[in-house]
């Protein structure tokens, strides 16, 4: 017997999140029947292209005008995503934002240049698997999970996020939420800066700028962990919380003279502009300078300069996962804030210290 699409489709009547949706939409959870006939596993057939169903409103911070920045954000409803071919959907319980983003024009527009205001801002999450697409594998309905979001889609300052499966990784159940969302870009930058791109290794010196901040202070205890010599620098306040995270030295950007450090093997630069330009002067020779907030502007006479976008990586967030929970790295939360809270969280009235992070659900 062969069947049409259409019979196909009938056939079939939900796939993994949709019943989970509209039990969620009816207070209601997955009953023992459910799970047993293998509705925790990845759906096997496409989902039916025919089913409707009443949109389900969540939630969301959305931003429109780049030129006013995180004074644009606004706290709307918004339909809850849908999973698309590997994705999951994710029910956010916190969520991380790079201020920096409201710059980045996969902000506002997608891979093919295309508008996509109103978009939803921050990519980092920590939340659990509520919805399986088609095709989706090595996750599963109710897994807790923390990660990085793609840059073009809407992200994770909203009550749910579609996302694909391989930039999550599972997140322990001794470990919070809220220090789940603060280490995916902060942790995979330094990660990522400092070994793939850096080459660092034991016995090397390392100059991280804004050591006292969220991806500074990683670098800072990973480059110590591995058996580098870590200068860290920073305003004249940091200097105590520079030294705690690890640095051997610190060094003020205000009073001190930066060119006195000496020449280092490795430069991270958070910050860039004069500080950047002025670092390339101090790599010795074969070194590199490791930039995430663009080109450099200068560039080693000799040595290497380079510029990177975080990428997510499930071995690498696996790993500095594990960091944390044997004490070997330390978060750097400052503000916690509420979803409904989060405008104001993003837009401060004075210089507030560690990383600020959205919990989204109680």
């Amino acid at each position: 017997m062969h069947l049409t699409p259409r019979e196909v489709d009938k056939l079939i009547s939900f796939t993994t999140g949709e019943v989970a949706r509209r039990r969620r939409a009816s207070g209601l959870t997955p009953n023992h029947d459910e799970m047993s006939n293998g509705l925790s596993n990845p759906a096997t057939f496409p989902p039916n292209r025919h089913m409707t169903e009443a949109t389900i409103p969540m939630k969301a911070i959305v931003v429109t005008d780049q030129a006013v920045g995180t004074a644009g954000m606004t706290l709307v409803e918004r339909p809850e995503p849908q999973a698309a071919i590997n994705d999951v959907v994710v029910q956010v319980h916190a969520s991380g934002f790079v201020p920096t983003e409201l710059a980045w024009p996969s902000t506002w527009t997608d891979r093919l240049d295309r508008d996509r205001t109103p978009s939803i801002p921050g990519h980092e999450l920590a939340g659990v698997v509520s919805a399986l697409g088609y095709g989706t594998t090595g996750l599963s309905v109710g897994q807790r999970v923390f990660g990085l979001t793609d840059w073009s889609r809407d992200g994770t300052l909203a009550e749910y996020v579609a996302v694909e499966a391989r930039n999550l990784a599972p997140l322990p159940g001794d470990l919070d939420f809220t220090v789940g969302a603060s280490l995916p870009i902060s942790g995979l930058a330094a990660w990522q800066g400092l070994f793939e791109h850096g080459r660092l290794q034991a016995g090397q010196s390392v100059l991280v700028h804004g050591a006292a901040g969220a991806v500074g202070s990683m670098v800072t205890q990973l480059a110590r962990e591995v058996g580098a010599y870590v200068i860290g620098t920073g305003r004249a306040a940091d200097r105590q919380t520079v030294l705690d995270f690890g640095a051997h030295v610190f060094v003020d950007l205000e009073n001190d003279v930066l060119e006195d450090v000496g020449g280092v093997h490795l430069v991270f630069d958070v910050i860039g502009g004069d500080i950047g330009k002025r670092s390339a002067g101090l790599i010795r020779a074969g070194g590199t300078l490791v930039s995430i907030v663009g080109p450099p502007e200068a560039r080693p006479a000799d040595g290497l300069a380079v510029d990177f976008v975080v990428a997510s990586d499930r071995a690498q967030l696996s790993q500095i996962v594990q960091r944390v929970r044997d004490g070997r790295l330390r978060t750097n939360i400052g503000n916690v804030s509420t979803l409904d809270d989060a405008v104001a969280a993003f837009n401060p009235t004075a210089r507030r210290k560690g990383k600020t992070i959205i919990r989204v659900r109680p």
